[in-house]
C-alpha cells in the first residue's frame, strides 16, 4: 500500500505518446484543474462513480508526482510516537484493526479523490494513511511483548517481520498485472483497500491484546507463554505509567536508536540511491525487470527464518548470551551491507555482478531484524512498543536526509561514478559506525524500570530493612 502508488502513477499521468484531448498547455496549477475536469467529462459522469473503462488520465507533472508520494511519509514520522503510546494505552488489537481498516477504506476510495478532487485530495489521503501506519510497528512490538517468550523471540518476531520483504516480492507483479488489466489502475487501489479491510477483520475476530484476553486458546498454551514471560519480569496486567526519564537516560535505548539510524540510512540507499545509480550510470533500468527487483527481497525473506532460527538456539542453547546474540546478528545485517556498498562504489559496472552484490547484501539484512529491532523487548517487554516508535521517529527523521545528502553530492554531475562513489561510502560508514556504536554500548539486560511498580515496592522494602541509626 505504501508503493503502489509509484507503478499506478504510470497508468494514471497522461504520457507525451498519449493522445491529448485538451489543446491548452498545461502552465499552472488552475489549468490542470481545468484539464482534469476535461478528462472527467471526457469519461462521463457514470464512469467517474463506477470506474469502468476508458480510465481518465491526469496531467501531474513530476513535482506534483513527488508530493503525493511524499506525503505517506509525511502523516508516517509525525505519529510515529504518539502511536507508540497509543498501542501502550489501548492495545495492540484495536489500533491494529482501525489502521487497518481505514487503511483499506482510504485506499478504496483512491480513485474517487483523484477524478474529483485532483492531486490535492490524494495527497491528503496518503497523508492519512501514513498517519494510520505508523502504529503498525509500535503495535507489533506492544505484541510482541505479551505474547512472545524470550525462547521464541527470534523466530516469531522474524516471521511477522518478513512479511515485508514477501509483500514486495508478490507485490510488484501484481500490482502491475492489475495496471494492465481490464481492472486499470482504479483496480490496484481497490485490490489493496479489500486486502486491507480484510485483514482488518480478521484480525480483530481472531487476534487479542494478551493470552489472558483470548478466548479461544489452550490453557496449556496460555500457561506456557504467561510463564516464559513472567519468568523474565515482562508480564504485566495493569496500564503502567511510561518511564520517561529512565527510558530516555538509558545508554542501551541510546544505542540502538543509533543503530536504527544506520538502518534505515542504509536502507533507503540500496532501494533508492542503488536503482538511480545503475539508471544513471549503468544505464540499466532494474525498476523496469521484475526479477532483477524482486530477487534480492525474496532472498531476504527466506533468510530471515535462517537468522531467526540461529539467534533463537544460540540463546536457548546458551552457546551466547543474549546480549551478545543481538550484538553479532546487528553486525551481520550491518557489516555485511556496508562491504556490498563499498564493493559497489569500485567493482566493474557490469548488471550481473552488481545484481549478485545487491542478493548477498540483502541475504544478510534480515540480521538487524534478530539485532537492534527485537532489542527493545529484552530491555523493556511492557515498553517494547513505545520505545520503537521513538526508534523508528528517530531514523525515519534522520534517513530522510539520505535523498537530500546524495542530492547535494551529486549536483555537479549525476552520472560521474566518483560521485556515486562518495553516495555509497557515506552510507556504508554509516553502517559502519551506528554497529560499532550498538556492539559497545548495546545490552539485552532487563531493565528494572519494565516494571515500576516492582522497582518501588523493592526500593521501599530496602529502605526498610535499612536500620535506624
Amino acid at each position: 500500500m505504501r508503493t503502489c502508488i509509484g507503478v499506478a502513477m504510470v497508468a494514471m499521468v497522461q504520457s507525451s505518446h498519449d493522445k491529448i484531448t485538451n489543446t491548452t498547455k498545461l502552465t499552472n496549477s488552475s489549468n490542470a484543474i481545468e484539464n482534469n475536469q476535461t478528462a472527467i467529462g471526457n469519461v462521463g459522469i457514470l464512469n467517474g462513480i463506477t470506474f469502468s473503462e476508458p480510465y481518465p488520465k491526469f496531467q501531474w507533472d513530476k513535482k506534483t508526482q513527488d508530493y503525493m508520494m511524499a506525503s505517506f511519509s509525511w502523516g508516517y514520522v509525525i505519529l510515529q510516537i504518539p502511536a507508540g503510546q497509543l498501542a501502550h494505552r489501548y492495545g495492540t488489537r484495536y489500533l491494529l484493526t482501525g489502521a487497518l481498516v481505514i487503511n483499506g477504506i482510504v485506499s478504496f476510495g483512491t480513485p474517487w479523490a483523484a477524478y474529483y478532487g485532483d492531486w490535492a485530495f490524494v495527497a491528503v489521503l496518503r497523508m492519512l494513511q501514513g498517519l494510520t501506519q505508523a502504529s503498525l510497528m509500535p503495535a507489533m512490538h506492544t505484541a510482541f511483548g505479551k505474547w512472545v517468550p524470550l525462547e521464541e523471540r527470534g523466530r516469531l518476531s522474524a516471521f511477522a517481520y518478513g512479511g515485508q520483504p514477501l509483500g514486495i516480492v508478490l507485490g510488484l507483479p501484481i500490482t502491475g498485472y492489475i495496471a494492465t488489466s481490464s481492472l486499470g489502475w482504479p483496480g490496484i487501489f481497490r485490490f489493496y483497500g479489500l486486502l486491507s479491510l480484510s485483514t482488518g477483520l480478521i484480525l480483530w475476530f481472531l487476534g487479542a491484546d494478551s493470552p489472558s484476553q483470548h478466548s479461544k486458546i489452550s490453557v496449556a498454551e496460555k500457561r506456557y507463554i504467561e510463564k516464559g514471560l513472567g519468568a523474565n519480569g515482562t508480564i504485566s496486567k495493569n496500564h503502567l505509567s511510561i518511564p520517561w526519564k529512565e527510558m530516555l537516560r538509558c545508554k542501551a535505548m541510546h544505542a540502538i536508536v543509533i543503530a536504527h539510524i544506520g538502518h534505515s540510512w542504509g536502507q533507503l540507499s540500496l532501494y533508492t540511491e542503488v536503482p538511480a545509480f545503475m539508471d544513471k550510470v549503468m544505464k540499466v533500468n532494474i525498476k523496469a525487470n521484475g526479477l532483477l527487483t524482486a530477487l534480492p527481497f525474496f532472498v531476504m525473506w527466506l533468510t530471515n527464518f535462517f537468522f531467526c532460527w540461529v539467534t533463537d538456539m544460540l540463546i536457548v542453547k546458551k552457546l551466547l548470551s543474549v546480549t551478545n546474540t543481538r550484538k553479532w546478528a546487528n553486525t551481520m545485517g550491518s557489516v555485511i551491507p556496508a562491504a556490498g556498498l563499498i564493493l559497489l562504489a569500485y567493482i566493474k559496472k557490469d548488471i550481473v555482478t552488481v545484481e549478485i552484490i545487491l542478493v548477498v547484501t540483502c541475504a544478510f539484512k534480515p540480521g538487524l531484524h534478530v539485532g537492534g529491532y527485537v532489542n527493545h523487548l529484552d530491555l523493556a517487554p511492557n515498553f517494547a512498543g513505545t520505545m520503537m516508535s521513538i526508534s523508528n521517529f528517530v531514523a525515519n527523521l534522520c534517513s530522510s536526509l539520505a535523498p537530500v545528502v546524495a542530492g547535494f553530492i551529486l549536483v555537479a554531475d549525476v552520472t560521474s561514478e566518483v560521485l556515486w562513489r562518495k553516495v555509497f561510502l557515506v552510507a556504508a560508514g554509516l553502517y559502519l559506525v551506528t554497529n560499532l556504536v550498538y556492539v559497545v554500548f548495546g545490552s539485552a539486560e532487563l531493565q528494572k524500570w519494565n516494571n515500576p511498580e516492582q522497582s518501588r515496592r523493592e526500593n521501599l522494602e530496602n529502605a526498610e530493612q535499612i536500620p535506624m541509626l
